[in-house]
């Protein structure tokens, strides 16, 4: 798990990012969508990518895993790095 100082209002904190693991498709191209992911020792696979955008530095999925969750997966273009941009647990 990698930590991050983050400041609010003048004050440290420390926040913990969750660590995530994503394995691609890759058909015309390298790494085209994410397929299944790891996050914290937990496996997800991805059953449907429910909308992909793109922005200067960064690559957005948002897709529903097997659980029924909503997850936004970004990719860092700069490192190839996944990082969790938001999670929505389903009703």
């Amino acid at each position: 798990m990698s930590e991050s100082v983050a400041s609010k209002n003048g004050s440290a904190k420390r926040e913990k990012e969750m660590d995530l693991e994503v394995n691609c498709y890759s058909g015309r191209k390298a790494d085209e969508r994410p397929v299944r992911f790891r996050l914290d020792q937990c496996d997800y696979t991805v059953e449907e990518v429910l909308d992909r955008w793109y922005g200067p530095d960064d690559a957005f999925y948002k897709v529903r895993a097997q659980d029924g969750n909503v997850y936004i997966l970004r990719r860092q273009m700069s490192d190839g790095s996944w990082h969790l941009a938001s999670f929505r647990q389903s009703t």
